[in-house]
């Protein structure tokens, strides 16, 4: 591997902000001062610009294998490290499921191959495939996840005994999605009984309810203190779930860890007038109050972390009635861009940025050497010019699909250098190495 000097860049990492130099070799930091006077392979001038460790992304959908016609492990990797996401954890609904370890395997093949952002992917659980789960070794596995709300195939586990089983048995971190079926089904048919087949995309938030959200989220923080399991909650978007999560201990010490999204912090239900089902997510956006309460327990520490559960789908799918447009879309590659707005708008600072994209993540999955910027840890590096506004345009989304929800927007800043495990990935709108992601370990 080559090294890399990064001069006068202003450094966010851990609560502070200075001006400080970064020598990178062997792929890891291996100085931080104020000034380095030594020779290297390529030396980055970074005045103006701001560092910030790469964020790590815990909730993916990369679509590969089986649905790679919406994207695959390359293409959507590719749009991380464009977007300064340099780790991801990828999710099980692919076709097939990932619900052996042998096809866990095959995904970590294939990322190993391909993927520009260092990876790991979720082991998946069923109502029958407990022994399968129970092989997931925690030292090089993100976790378990759990789908306690409809999904692709086989993956809704609604059988009681087989959620006890693993909550009682997972021998690592249960990441799972709560929407309460029951509830979705109910809410659906009485939709359908009063409009038929000509329900649109406002009333998703009304079939997909917060109250599914809050039965389906209290039920498996119940299951995990009854068990004592390791549980984290993902894409929390209602403001009443919040209160469900703990902010008084430390974040080493939770059992019970949670998530927000971006599109849960930038949108809100008066979004699906304009962009119809290209916001259509599940869980579902929400009003503006829950909107600003998800916000407001980010920055107090009830939610922990911030993710994107980047999801994409064709523009075509998209496109269809609301009952047949699938839910999720492209975020990996704005996401920085859309909090760095939100730090423009003096919505959170650069800080508690870093602290929920980065730090935090690290921290709630036990990453090895990631997620800060230390002497030693892997050089997972975004270098952002905050005074370069940028229009997403068709011709600059890089995930498959194509599109994005934030096309014709223009952010206030943009990603100039992207470093992936000491690699420069990517600098100035070009891709620069191929395959330079590695494997996530985890401290457990």
């Amino acid at each position: 591997m080559s090294t890399i000097l990064i001069k006068n860049a202003q450094v966010v990492n851990e609560g502070t902000t200075q001006v400080l130099d970064i020598y990178v070799k062997g792929g890891r930091i291996e100085q931080i001062d104020a000034q380095i006077d030594r020779s290297a392979d390529r030396e980055v001038n970074a005045e103006g610009l701001h560092l910030l460790p790469g964020l790590i992304d815990d909730q993916v959908h990369f679509r590969e294998p089986g649905l790679t016609y919406k994207a695959n492990i390359f293409t959507e990797s590719r749009a991380a490290v464009a977007g300064g996401t340099t780790s991801f954890m990828e999710m099980p609904n692919t076709v097939p499921n990932t619900l052996t370890q042998k096809l866990l395997q095959d995904k970590y093949d294939i990322a190993q191959d391909t993927s520009l952002a260092n990876y790991s992917f979720f082991m998946g659980a069923a109502n029958d495939n407990l022994d399968e789960v129970l092989k997931t070794n925690p030292r090089d596995v993100c976790g378990i996840k759990v789908f306690m709300g409809s999904s692709t195939g086989n993956m809704l586990v609604d059988n009681e005994m087989a959620l006890e089983n693993i909550f009682r048995n997972a021998p690592t971190l249960i990441a799972t999605h709560c929407e309460d079926e029951a509830t979705i089904q109910a809410n659906l048919a009485r939709f359908k009984e009063q409009y038929g087949d000509n329900i649109g995309i406002e009333m998703h938030p009304l079939i997909r309810s917060a109250e599914a959200c809050y039965l389906s989220s209290s039920k498996a923080v119940e299951l995990a203190r009854k068990n004592n399991s390791r549980l984290h909650i993902l894409h929390i978007s209602t403001g009443r779930e919040t209160a469900l999560f703990d902010n008084t201990i430390p974040l080493e010490q939770k059992r019970i860890t949670s998530e927000a999204c971006v599109h849960h912090l930038w949108f809100s239900d008066a979004d699906y007038k304009t962009k119809g089902n290209f916001i259509k997510w599940n869980p579902a956006v929400k009003t503006a109050q829950d909107r600003e309460q998800i916000l407001k327990a980010v920055l107090d520490g009830h939610i922990d972390v911030i993710a994107t559960d980047h999801a994409p789908h064709t523009r075509e799918e998209k496109e269809q009635p609301y009952l047949q447009a699938p839910s999720g879309g492209p975020l990996v590659q704005h996401a920085l861009q859309a909090l760095l707005d939100m730090v423009r708008q003096g919505k959170l600072t650069l800080e508690q940025l870093v602290q929920k994209t980065a730090h935090n993540t690290a921290i709630c999955f036990q990453i090895e050497q990631r997620g800060f910027i230390r002497e030693g840890y892997w050089a997972d590096l975004v270098l952002v010019d905050l005074n370069r506004p940028y229009t997403v345009a068709k011709e600059n989304i890089l995930s498959k699909c194509g599109w994005s929800p934030f096309e014709n927007h223009t952010f206030s800043s943009t990603v100039v250098h992207t470093l992936v495990s000491g690699n420069l990935a990517y600098s100035n709108g070009q891709i620069l190495e191929v395959g330079s992601g590695h494997r996530l370990l985890f401290d457990r």
